[in-house]
């Protein structure tokens, strides 16, 4: 599980917008946007190259 704080001050590496949780990924909540970046281990993978759509 993240840390509440943590999941404030991320944003989205390609466009910068806020992120989410949403069950084990964090998702950008840019409609245009809205990749999901995977959680390994605890740590959020914030890679556009690892996101998927």
């Amino acid at each position: 599980m993240l840390d509440k704080e943590l999941l404030k001050i991320l944003a989205c590496p390609k466009c910068k917008f806020a992120v989410e949780l949403e069950e084990n990924k964090i998702v950008c909540k840019n409609p245009a946007c809205g990749l999901k970046y995977p959680i390994r281990d605890g740590i959020p993978i914030m890679l556009i190259d690892e996101a998927e759509k």
